[in-house]
């Protein structure tokens, strides 16, 4: 309650309110709550404090990933703004009327009684201390036994403070004081001849409740026979409105808080009704992606809920089908490689052999013959190529393959393919060195896959390199192995590098080659680098070289954090390194930039 103006009685109804609900009692003071635990120190802080920032973290996770905790939250949220603004207002209006209508009735009760008590004193022959003070006892004592609606008490106070010239301060209550009227009240009732009003808050009741609200009505009056000004008050008890109040609060409350639960336990139904279909359905959806074809929802009723999950069910099928079609298409395809891969090694070996003929007998034929002997021969060499590139495709693809790892000398493998690419280095008058920082990497392999890509990135670095030097860098550290194959050739495009290990795919179909590669040697490369766990990574800028990079675990199961060598490797790079993009294939994080094709054969 707003601190209140004393006032006259007889217009004192607009000028008092009652407490809003939940507000401090009438006397202005707050209540403390009792048996308060202090707050817990040290480790016991931090742990509750770890526990509430869980608690905190697992309530915003629930709001992020579940519509329906955010649906009931947030109606239960809305529905406890609405019923404290309606319950407010309608506890604010019951509390008004409640205390008008008895401030009204107190106001009329205590105006007469102070008038007439007035009249009493004024009317009074009383000549002697004994007289008066008996008169003052009866008038008071009359004032408290009136029938009111509640409790009521008065007090006597002398205006000139000097109580001991004749009656002194007389109260009808044991431990009330004047102390307990507000002095705005008893400077009103010295300074007129109304009848003013103020709340109090009265220390203690005929009950024995502490602080009780009260409301206090007072005027002057003149005693005889001197006629010496005093002032009297009459009080009012409003503990047991406050109670009622009180009450009507409670039951506000309790029946907000029964509403609130019914409100949210509606809302959790309604909403699960159409997120548990909507939660299975997205299971559903997350195991037909892995693979789970058959997979389908349960479909009962015949609502908008049972439409959905019909329309789910007959997508996944005709998606089971397509995949089924695709996947037996695919099957089809691979097998129709490997079979025709099969069926042409007998009649091509045989041609072989006739092109073997022919070649070493090209010397006694014309030149136009020997030239279609020549070409007659190379043409069947990448036939061969081209058909074992087609069969190891189809074990890759039909799952066949399987690593025979072994402990090898990886600087060994690599010694091994520059000896091979030797002569093809000599025609096109390419500088093929290594660059090692070790003598020995040794790695568990399978050599001859190693060998495989290795013969693939040397050669294509050959075709590419444009004449200039090749550089192979090996270098090894406790985890892994790197092999990285250097050019200055031609480079590549960021176009080039996206589909560089596509089969068969070239940069520049129309370019002549050497050699004449098959179109799945990278493919191939990587195919051979997966089933080692490596990463087969390459680099490249247009006119700048290409860089390919193969780095493989020391030990099988193992998983690579990093590589050895930089890419390109430092040492060989010159320029343009801060311009140097990467692209990976067959790395665990799938990123890469910058590649070219290799078609080399076998």
């Amino acid at each position: 309650m707003s601190a209140t103006r004393p006032g006259r009685a007889d217009a004192a109804g607009a000028g008092f309110r009652a407490p809003d609900p939940g507000s401090p009692p009438l006397d202005g003071s707050s209540p403390v709550p009792d048996g308060v635990a202090s707050p817990p120190a040290g480790r016991r802080l931090q742990d509750g404090a770890d526990r509430v920032r869980a608690s905190l973290r697992a309530v915003a996770r629930s709001w992020r990933r579940s519509l329906q905790f955010r649906t009931v939250v947030a109606t239960m949220l809305l529905t406890s703004v609405s019923f404290v603004a309606v319950g407010g207002f309608l506890s604010n209006q019951i509390a008004s009327a409640l205390y008008d209508e008895r401030f009204d009735q107190f106001s009329a009760e205590a105006r007469s009684a102070l008038i007439s008590t007035k009249a009493v004193f004024r009317d009074s022959s009383a000549t002697d201390r004994d007289t008066t003070s008996r008169l003052v006892l009866d008038s008071v004592n009359a004032i408290v036994g009136s029938r009111t609606n509640a409790p009521r008490q008065a007090m006597l106070v002398p205006i000139t403070g000097n109580e001991g010239l004749f009656i002194p301060t007389t109260v009808t209550q044991d431990g009330a004081t004047a102390g307990m009227l507000p002095d705005d009240l008893q400077q009103a009732v010295i300074g007129g001849q109304d009848v003013y009003w103020a709340p109090i808050t009265i220390p203690v009741t005929q009950d024995g409740d502490p602080d009780a609200p009260g409301i206090a009505f007072g005027t002057q009056v003149q005693l005889p026979p001197e006629r010496s000004p005093y002032a009297l008050y009459v009080y009012y008890d409003l503990s047991s409105m406050q109670a009622t109040l009180d009450y009507i609060h409670g039951v506000l409350w309790l029946a907000g808080v029964v509403l609130l639960l019914v409100i949210g336990g509606v809302t959790w139904y309604v909403t699960r009704s159409v997120v548990l279909p909507v939660g299975h359905a997205a299971s559903v959806s997350e195991k037909l992606a892995a693979g789970q074809l058959q997979e389908r929802m349960e479909v009962t009723g015949e609502d908008e809920v049972a439409r959905l999950g019909a329309s789910f069910n007959r997508m996944a099928g005709n998606l089971q089908d397509q995949i089924t079609q695709l996947a037996q298409l695919s099957q089809m395809q691979q097998r129709f490689v490997s079979d025709v891969s099969h069926e042409l090694r007998t009649p091509l070996t045989t041609v072989r052999m006739a092109a073997e003929v022919l070649h070493d007998a090209r010397d006694e034929f014309n030149p136009v013959n020997k030239r279609s002997a020549e070409i007659l021969f190379d043409q069947v060499e990448r036939f061969q190529a081209l058909l074992a590139d087609l069969l190891e495709i189809s074990r890759f693809d039909a799952g066949a393959a399987e690593l025979e790892a072994e402990s090898v000398d990886i600087a060994q493998l690599v010694q091994h393919a520059i000896d091979g690419a030797r002569p093809l280095a000599e025609r096109l008058g390419t500088d093929l060195s290594i660059v090692s920082a070790g003598s020995r990497c040794i790695a568990d392999a399978d050599a001859r896959r190693i060998d495989r890509i290795l013969r693939n990135l040397i050669v294509n670095a050959l075709e590419h390199g444009e004449g200039r030097p090749v550089e192979v860098h090996i270098a090894c550290n406790p985890e892994a192995v790197a092999v990285a194959v250097r050019d200055h050739g031609i480079g590549m495009t960021p176009l080039e590098a996206s589909r560089v290990f596509d089969r068969f795919w070239r940069a520049d179909p129309a370019r002549a080659r050497t050699t004449g590669g098959s179109g799945l040697g990278l493919s191939i490369a990587t195919e051979d680098a997966r089933l080692h766990g490596a990463w087969l990574e390459a680099w490249g800028l247009p006119g700048e070289g290409a860089c390919f990079r193969l780095t493989l675990p020391r030990h099988q199961g193992a998983e690579l954090a990093s590589s050895p060598l930089a890419l390109p490797p430092a040492a060989s790079e010159g320029r343009a390194e801060a311009a140097a993009r990467e692209y990976r294939h067959g790395a665990p994080d799938g990123t890469g930039t910058e590649a070219r094709e290799s078609n080399a054969t076998q």
